[in-house]
């Protein structure tokens, strides 16, 4: 035997050892060691398995050789990374790669044992998110494996490495949503606003299934367009009721939102989940790429009740269409707490980014003086405030329009918080607000 088999044999078995069997003792990390779970910051690609597979306890029933998992991470900082995975395998042996920052690893695992495989060494050249893609190459069993989690350490890892850490108040569900992002804009001092104006436009490729682009946000609702499936789209305005519930079948009669009319084709009934209250919408296939202006009524009425009316205009619309109007108790009001937001509701697409452009922002004050909205505050919800996801954005398009975006784990993101300004426009929105219906 030459030499150069013999370090060929060598290499052979010392790689075998490594990541064909697991240490139980070590598994090459250092002690800044963290878990990050599967079933909180990981998607299938094949949709015939993506809901089966991951759920609260990680990856089970992997069985198609189409069904590769993608595991996100952000780092906040370049460095070594060690990596292990923890698995099982129900019967017989398993192969499978793992690939990240352009290179892959095969490991062979068997055992009905929790365990960790160590996955080696690897170099992060910058901050932003990586992603583990991990593969089936082959098994004697019936599934791959079940898997609960990567184990990660090394100089990348700080307070600020991002990933969903834990399931605590359904974080896994909310996290594989992705963050949710608003504009807030501050009405002027001194005016109350009777009306809101806004227009909106989804980007061409950013019209995912799950989004919801929200226009016209207020302290006790909102209004704007959703996809909503691969064959539906919606325009959709809600009223919260003053009780606070989940369930709108505990809403007492006197605290709910009552329906006051409705535009042709518009669908009214309650909601829950997230809060409860009167809900209306219009199915609509709107296109990406195109402006569509949604305007809001806010007036308090007798008997303690405010008046929230919501109205849609399509681009090639000549008359603004009503979606619907409700009567909200216990309430005396004009406008107040305006925003608009962009939310992803569908776990399974929360690893694909979208983005809307929101521009021209008015409010009409209940003397009838139009006052224009140049400034917003970008915010996010609790999986941004945590930074269990940190794939958000938002600022100023083409300096003239407001823009969000989230999803997808780019690598860039703006500080919540952050206060921007549009330039103002020279017109006011032209309505007859006395013609509409």
């Amino acid at each position: 035997m030459n030499v150069l088999n013999w370090i060929q044999i060598c290499l052979f078995l010392t790689t075998c050892m490594h990541f064909g069997t697991p240490d139980k003792t070590h598994t090459g990390h250092e002690a800044n060691l963290v878990r990050v779970p599967i079933g909180g910051n990981s998607w299938v690609t094949n949709e015939l398995e993506r809901d089966k597979t991951i759920s609260k306890d990680g990856l089970t029933n992997w069985s198609s050789p189409a069904s590769t998992v993608t595991t996100y991470v952000r780092f906040d900082k370049a460095g070594s990374l060690n990596l292990s995975i923890n698995l099982r395998v129900a019967d017989g042996k398993s192969r499978l790669r793992v690939t990240l920052l352009g290179q892959s690893k095969e490991v062979d695992v068997q055992g009905s044992t929790f365990v960790d495989y160590p996955l080696g060494q690897w170099s992060v050249a910058k901050a932003g998110y990586i992603k583990i893609v991990l593969q089936g190459i082959s098994k004697t069993g019936a599934t791959y494996a079940d898997v609960t989690n990567f184990g990660i350490s090394g100089e990348v890892i700080d307070e600020r490495t991002a990933f969903v850490r834990d399931n605590e108040g359904n974080f896994f569900y909310w996290g594989r949503r992705g963050p949710s992002v608003h504009l807030r804009y501050p009405i002027p001092d001194g005016v109350e606003a009777e009306w809101f104006y806004n227009e909106v436009t989804v980007p061409k490729g950013s019209d995912i299934i799950g989004s919801y682009y929200m226009a016209n946000g207020f302290g006790e609702g909102y209004f704007g367009m959703q996809v909503n499936s691969p064959t539906e789209r919606r325009i959709l305005f809600s009223v919260w009721s003053p009780f606070k519930t989940d369930n709108p079948s505990q809403i007492p009669d006197d605290q709910k939102i009552l329906l006051d009319r409705k535009g042709a084709d518009v669908v009214t009934n309650d909601f829950g989940n997230e809060g409860s209250g009167g809900q209306s919408y219009l199915r609509y296939n709107w296109v990406a790429g195109q402006t569509y202006k949604f305007l809001l009524r806010g007036q308090p009425v007798e008997n303690g009740y405010t008046t929230y009316t919501a109205y849609f205009r399509a681009p090639d619309a000549t008359n603004w269409q009503l979606i619907a109007s409700f009567k909200r108790p216990k309430t005396t009001t004009y406008l107040k707490s305006l925003y608009s937001f962009l939310e992803n509701f569908t776990p399974q697409t929360g690893n694909i980014q979208r983005e809307v452009d929101f521009s021209n922002q008015w409010v009409r004050s209940r003397d009838g003086q139009w006052q224009e909205l140049t400034k917003a505050q970008f915010t996010g919800d609790n999986t941004a405030k945590k930074a269990f996801r940190m794939d958000y954005a938002g600022g100023l398009k083409d300096n003239k329009r407001f823009f969000l975006r989230n999803c997808g784990f780019f690598d860039t993101y703006t500080p919540l918080k952050t206060d921007l300004t549009r330039p103002a426009q020279p017109q006011s929105p032209n309505i007859n607000v006395a013609v509409l219906p």
